[in-house]
């Protein structure tokens, strides 16, 4: 090498710690780029992130390939660097070739590359990722004999390199990957996403319209009574039972009601409505939310009778309470969302012992504890471990709670002001 010029020597050094720049920056570019949006993109039809996409199904080979050129690069590069040093200081430019260079490859070859592709990976990967290509089909005898010997050895330790492409997502990795979406996802659709990860958190008891609070038509009653129930009604399903809401006999339709009173004259009779009822679908009590939303979509159903262990209903719950968790309720109207709730002037709230802590939350922004019961009253009667009589008052996460009104041995109504009333 001695007739060769300096000028050159130089000329081919920077080529290669540009060359060793590119090798550890689009390294670097592709393992952080999002692979979510490389797959969205490669589904467009963009061909460097079809190109990129497919190198990183195996990352194995892709790591390989890239090694051996840096280590090529850097090899020539060191070689080069000690010529140079030679014919300029003789024996000690062997040391100074090899400091100079271990800087230079330190801040142009590593860390300027690295950190731009970590900044800007989409910017690095896409464009190698045409340069792989080529290189792995010109390089690949040499690629899968380095893999081979590579991947040979990660299989003495348990790890299979086919697994590497992999990368499915926990419910509670791919909340956070939506949590910090930020601006990417519009806040509204942020919401929506969050709601249906935590359907599995949630379980049909959760939301569940309460046994006694079941709105159905008794057919021991009258005729007149049964039609007069079915004028009044807000609900476009309701059940029918004998006597208790133990004995049911199915759910009807107003829809079929209608149809039904327009084909005869005179008042609907009980037995006419038992002929149009839709058999009873149960759901069993812990089934989370989730399922059931796929149950529902199943069985056909929109309403579900929740029974426990031993077959007794404990209460009812619908697609539409279900729907609710997800996009939240359908009135804007707070006074008006839950049932049994009655906003007075000052602030302070009127509450059915009854009513689902959970819907308090929701729909009024609180934070009542929701570990333990799930009604008010079962709330009140576990924080005082007492029978509470009218006007006794107690704070619950900075509530401010008085007893209004009892029954038996259960909180009728209680008043509740919140710590901003």
């Amino acid at each position: 090498m001695d007739d060769i010029p300096l000028s050159a020597l130089f000329s081919f050094l920077a080529v290669l710690i540009v060359l060793s720049g590119f090798f550890s920056g689009s390294e670097t570019g592709l393992m952080t780029i999002n692979r979510y949006r490389l797959a969205h993109r490669a589904q467009q039809g963009d061909r460097g992130s079809r190109l990129a996409h497919g190198l990183l199904q195996r990352p194995d080979r892709l790591i390989g390939l890239i090694l051996l050129g840096n280590n090529l690069v850097n090899i020539l590069a060191a070689s080069t660097a000690t010529v140079i040093g030679l014919r300029l200081f003789g024996e000690a430019g062997i040391a100074i070739a090899s400091g100079v260079l271990t800087l230079v490859i330190l801040l142009f070859g590593e860390v300027a590359p690295k950190t731009l592709a970590a900044l800007y990976p989409e910017r690095v990967a896409l464009p190698a990722s045409y340069v792989y290509w080529v290189l792995m089909r010109l390089l690949w005898p040499l690629v899968w004999l380095v893999n081979l010997i590579g991947n040979g050895l990660l299989r003495l330790l348990g790890v299979s390199p086919e697994d590497a492409a992999e990368h499915n997502l926990s419910s509670e990795e791919l909340r956070s990957v939506v949590a910090e979406a930020g601006a990417m996802i519009p806040h509204r659709h942020q919401t929506m996403l969050l709601s249906v990860l935590d359907l599995q958190k949630s379980t049909v008891e959760d939301i569940m319209i309460p046994r006694n609070e079941i709105v159905g038509v008794d057919l021991d009653q009258g005729d007149a009574e049964i039609n007069q129930q079915l004028t009044g009604s807000e609900h476009t399903r309701l059940p029918l039972y004998r006597g208790s809401i133990d004995e049911l006999v199915g759910v009807i339709h107003v829809r079929n009601v209608l149809k039904l009173a327009s084909a005869q004259e005179g008042p609907l009779r009980g037995e006419d409505l038992a002929r149009t009822a839709v058999e009873p679908y149960f759901v069993l009590e812990g089934t989370p939310l989730n399922q059931q939303l796929l149950n529902f979509q199943n069985q056909k159903r929109r309403i579900g009778f929740v029974v426990d262990e031993y077959g007794d209903i404990q209460g009812l719950v619908t697609l539409a309470d279900i729907l609710e968790e997800i996009v939240g309720e359908f009135t804007s109207d707070p006074a008006t969302r839950i049932r049994n709730v009655y906003r007075d002037t000052d602030g302070s709230y009127l509450i059915h012992g009854s009513v689902s802590v959970r819907s308090l939350n929701r729909s009024l922004g609180w934070k009542l504890p929701t570990a333990g019961p799930r009604t008010v009253n079962g709330l009140i009667l576990e924080s005082m471990e007492t029978i509470p009589k009218p006007g006794d008052r107690l704070v619950l996460n900075t509530y401010d709670v008085e007893i209004t009104e009892t029954r038996g041995n259960a909180v009728r109504t209680a008043r509740v002001r919140p710590a901003a009333a």
